[in-house]
């Protein structure tokens, strides 16, 4: 059979070596392209972290989740999701797009330094074929012509350049818009100044919370914390010295028939100290409205109630007394809480209690019928156990572990008592008594402080003002030629997409070169229906065209 000569084989294409194959990598790293790709790649692995419970906002929801879903839960913990924000993965795609910036935008500085010191474009040979296209008849002398250009064209802020030839022509060259670049280098320059300030505050940046019930106080030292998360660069020396001391807290809720309980007003009077031996100052914590001590922030998170309660033993000794933080279950503030007094005696005593500020008690069961404590009721479940040896393990404050406790029961029942402030009750079996002394109010501060805040934001800025030029600004070249038989011809290109007012420009630039009406020919069936800065004889594109 004939081998058909007339097909051609393709060579195939020469082996890539070790430098070749790493400057091809790169360029496909550090393309527009690319950063573009990354970019929207960040945005989607941000997701989890708004969606999955995050170990550095809320460890308590953490170990919920994960005690409601153990196999799901094992895996989070194996691939990041509940520490999106420093898995290995979200840190990998946060490098690469650094780096794809940095890359992609060095060599367009370049490239736009050299535009800006450049001159611009050569005038085209043929201005006809540009659509927005003039001719007039000069009058005076073309000198005096193209100096009127030249006026008209700095005046509305073109840079300017010409040339001549042989043939007696004269050309004028002008060009404006070049903060467009300028515009773009600078939003993504801002983008890596947003990636180096936001990587500066996960770094050496921290967060916790407190909770300090009012009347009492809290000192910027680590053990003051009941939860906190920091940066891997963050030391717990470096926590400025503070003090802040909680005065008065208001809370007001909305008691007309529309929208009944509503928050209205959540305000706390605080005292600071910012410093050892620094005068106190007075401060009005707010939600949305923090207290600033230096670069640290204080806000309002939430609040709640703790009942004051007293319990006393078999032996008739105080064996707890204070104010305890119950925990909100509903929008109501039914708080749940629990009372330890492990030290009484003969037995420990414990309580799980549950505080109603509006209490309504029914066979159903008991619930808060409004957040203010209109009607504080305060019911509890007493138990009883034989003392146990101290292990110096932590504890939750908020749960009790029943292990070695009995519930006290009443006949055949389960003993319970609803106390209303002021009301006391004795314990079966002479074991002792609890009272309801009073209600306290306590509130959460989030304290936090995130080095390169305010470069973040002044690089957002930034950014948006680059964005504004890049948006707004419309790069446009004007050309005039003036023949030697007095004829000028003029015309314009809009390299942005919108050409809006580049037709009255054209217009005021041949009236101000020859001082009489124009030939408007910018609707010639003869002439192309683009412009031409393809073609070669229409002068190179400008660097910063791309």
């Amino acid at each position: 059979m004939a081998r058909d000569l007339t097909k051609r084989r393709e060579a195939p294409a020469p082996a890539l070596g070790p430098k070749q194959t790493l400057r091809y990598w790169w360029n496909q790293l550090t393309s527009m392209r690319t950063a573009l790709v990354l970019l929207f790649l960040l945005a989607i692995a941000a997701i989890p972290g708004s969606i999955v419970p995050q170990s550095s906002i809320n460890p308590i929801k953490v170990d919920q989740f994960i005690a409601n879903n153990p196999e799901l839960g094992a895996f989070y913990e194996k691939v990041g999701m509940f520490h999106v924000y420093t898995s290995p993965w979200f840190s990998a795609i946060y490098l690469l797009l650094f780096i794809s910036l940095i890359g992609c935008i060095i060599p367009r500085v370049v490239v736009y330094t050299k535009a800006l010191r450049a001159e611009p474009v050569p005038t085209p040979k043929r201005l006809t074929r540009l659509k927005n296209h003039r001719t007039a008849q000069v009058e005076g002398s073309n000198d005096e012509a193209l100096t009127r250009a030249r006026t008209w064209l700095r005046r509305h802020r073109y840079r300017v350049g010409g040339s001549s030839n042989a043939a007696g022509d004269n050309t004028l060259s002008a060009e404006r818009g070049y903060l467009r670049e300028a515009g773009n280098l600078v939003f993504h320059i801002s983008l890596i100044l947003v990636l180096i300030g936001v990587a500066t505050g996960s770094l050496y940046g921290y967060r916790g919370g407190a909770i300090v019930v009012v009347g009492q106080g809290f000192a910027n030292v680590a053990t003051q914390y009941d939860d906190m998360t920091s940066g891997a660069r963050f030391e717990t020396s470096d926590l400025p010295p503070f003090q802040i001391q909680v005065n008065d807290f208001d809370a007001q809720f909305e008691i007309g028939p529309v929208q009944t309980g509503a928050a209205r007003v959540f305000r706390a009077d605080v005292t600071v100290v910012d410093e050892p031996g620094a005068d106190p100052r007075h401060e009005l914590l707010e939600v949305n409205h923090p207290v600033k001590i230096g670069s640290t922030q204080v806000h309002l998170l939430g609040h709640g109630y703790a009942p004051v309660v007293t319990v006393r033993d078999g032996d008739g000794n105080v064996a707890w007394s204070g104010p305890v933080v119950f925990l909100p279950q509903d929008g109501n503030f039914t708080s749940l809480g629990v009372i330890k007094a492990f030290d009484a005696k003969p037995e420990r005593l414990a309580f799980q209690a549950t505080f109603l500020p509006t209490a309504n008690i029914e066979q159903m069961g008991m619930f808060s019928q409004f957040p203010a404590p209109i009607r504080p009721v305060l019911a509890v479940n007493a138990f009883h156990g034989p003392p146990r040896d101290e292990t110096g393990l932590p504890e939750n404050v908020y749960s009790l572990n029943t292990d070695g406790l009995t519930q006290f029961t009443d006949g055949d029942d389960l003993w319970r008592k609803a106390l209303e402030p002021g009301e006391s009750v004795d314990l079966p079996d002479g074991q002792g008594s609890i009272s309801f002394d009073r209600v306290e109010r306590w509130v959460q501060l989030q304290i936090s402080s995130t080095p390169g805040l305010e470069a973040t934001g002044l690089a957002i800025a930034l950014a948006v003002t680059g964005l504004c030029f890049s948006l707004f600004i419309r790069p446009r070249r004007l050309f005039v030629r003036v023949r030697d038989d007095g004829t000028v011809e003029v015309a314009g290109l809009d390299r942005a997409d919108a050409r809006l007012g580049l037709d009255g420009e054209v217009d005021a630039l041949t009236a101000a070169t020859t001082g009489h009406e124009t030939e408007d020919r910018s609707g010639s069936p003869d002439e192309p229906d683009e412009s031409t800065e393809g073609d070669p004889e229409y002068g190179e594109p400008h660097p910063t065209d791309n």
